[in-house]
């Protein structure tokens, strides 16, 4: 296959906290991030972001110009019921409305979130997703938006990356909690993750609404680094706790046999144990027959080898190249390839995995229905020179992946549509302001935008429905 659908989309992602601003604007309910981001010593906040909550117009002027005709938003939770569970704000829900139709007027498809990160602050602290009392919350928050826009929006995702949530919050600890290597909360938050994303596709499918409802998982190649047994054994560990438990109970409806044993030995080795309350099943089996397509984003891919040792990770946060550690206890250690490019962040450049992953999701769940690519990119440290921001190596990256994305669609995947990330430059959750990802540069003390040569790029693949080479980007 050579060339792209007509009907493909051609996206630009975004996301509530990252890109609006405004975190007490207008009624806004505080989130997690407005305090973990404020506290004594934070090298950055969120306070203004990209200020998409007063710039979105000409965001979306510059998507229609430059050939993005999907966008990825996420609805902040504390910005439409500010406590997370009281009254709803009618300022949030004029925001959100007035987007969505801002949206469509420029032939821009809304991708709506309904759980980025943003958790509002009273529910977190009251134990976020390992409360049980949160689900039904979440489903009430969804009612309501569904209720409000669901007669425009016609593409619906429950959570973007709840393995980002387990893994960030409980193991790495560079998002709140900041919890360091507890692998049972982890692991008990995404199956608690998991039965709300279910109930809330029983719900949207309950109000008959003429649309489709998914979920966005982050989605990482697992390579053994050598072919020993040790290092064979850590990359499938890897994949079943960070890919299969929850692709498994989205698509399957279920735990299978292999699955369940499998948490079951990585949770004794980290003293915890899974906990499934009645009804979980059930309305995890009833959703995985109603879900109408799967998002992955999709960065890097990583290579294993065995580890018996304790857990030790370092996250690269800077952009000091080279500093990344990675090992889990029970399941393995993450290593370089020295045959694979990596970006400052350490993050292994290999558009073979996105293509591996995409034929793999085909082959093990065959009801998937179809794929949309919902975040790819390359974070870089873009130099902007008189106006002009050269990014070919983002341009490169983006192309690799795309034709990765041809490569599967040949191969007989069903893939929809790709979104990169990020639309603008955003905040970055755990790096601030200086990793940008995005088409158009924004500068943060102006908040002026700024196309990049990727966005002038961008723009001509959407158009010729097909990869077109940096070197004939004039812009």
């Amino acid at each position: 296959m050579s060339g792209f659908e007509n009907d493909f989309v051609f996206g630009g992602a975004t996301a509530a906290y990252q890109a609006e601003g405004a975190t007490k604007e207008d009624g806004k309910g505080p989130c997690i991030w407005d305090e973990y981001l404020n506290q004594p010593g934070s090298r950055f906040n969120g306070d203004a972001a990209s200020d998409f909550y007063h710039k979105y117009k000409e965001d979306l002027e510059l998507s229609r110009k430059f050939g993005v005709n999907g966008i990825r938003i996420s609805i902040a939770w504390s910005r439409v019921i500010p406590d997370g569970t009281g009254e709803v704000n009618p300022k949030g829900i004029k925001f959100y409305s007035d987007l969505i139709d801002e949206c469509i007027k420029n032939g821009v498809e809304p991708f709506v979130t309904l759980h980025h990160f943003d958790t509002p602050l009273p529910l977190f602290k009251n134990g976020d997703w390992l409360n049980r009392e949160n689900i039904k919350h979440f489903v009430r928050f969804a009612k309501v938006c569904f209720d409000r826009f669901g007669d425009r929006v016609k593409k619906w995702v429950t959570f973007n990356e709840a393995w980002a949530v387990a893994q960030n919050g409980y193991i790495i600890g560079n998002f709140p909690p900041s919890e360091k290597y507890d692998i049972p909360k982890a692991v008990q938050s995404m199956h608690n993750m998991m039965v709300a994303h279910a109930k809330v596709v029983e719900l949207y499918k309950s109000m008959k609404l003429s649309g489709e409802i998914g979920i966005i998982h982050t989605l990482e190649g697992k390579y053994p680094i050598t072919d020993s047994e040790e290092d064979r054994r850590a990359a499938y560990l890897d994949y079943m706790l960070s890919n299969k438990f929850m692709l498994d109970a989205c698509f399957k409806g279920k735990y299978p046999k292999e699955t369940v044993e499998t948490i079951d030995e990585i949770m004794s080795k980290n003293g915890g144990k899974l906990e499934i309350y009645d009804g979980d099943l059930e309305v995890l089996k009833a959703a995985s027959k109603k879900i109408d397509f799967l998002g992955m984003n999709y960065y890097s891919s990583h290579f294993l080898k065995g580890y018996a040792g304790e857990s030790k990770i370092h996250h690269n946060g800077t952009g000091e190249k080279g500093t990344s550690i990675f090992a889990l206890k029970g399941i393995g250690q993450r290593v370089n390839n020295p045959e694979v490019p990596t970006t400052d962040w350490d993050w292994p450049i290999y558009p073979k995995g996105l293509h591996d992953m995409l034929v793999r999701i085909k082959n093990e769940y065959p009801n998937y229905k179809k794929i949309y690519v919902t975040e790819n990119g390359m974070g870089y440290k873009d130099d902007f020179e008189a106006g002009k921001i050269d990014d070919t190596p983002r341009i490169e990256y983006i192309k690799q992946h795309l034709a990765a994305i041809l490569q599967a669609k040949a191969e007989g995947v069903v893939v929809k549509g790709y979104f990169v990330w990020s639309l603008m430059d955003v905040l970055s959750w755990s790096n601030g302001y200086n990793k940008r990802y995005g088409l158009f540069y924004v500068d943060f003390h102006t908040q002026k935008r700024y196309p990049k040569k990727s966005a002038y790029w961008f723009k001509a693949i959407s158009e010729a429905k097909e990869l077109i080479s940096a070197d004939k980007i004039i812009y």
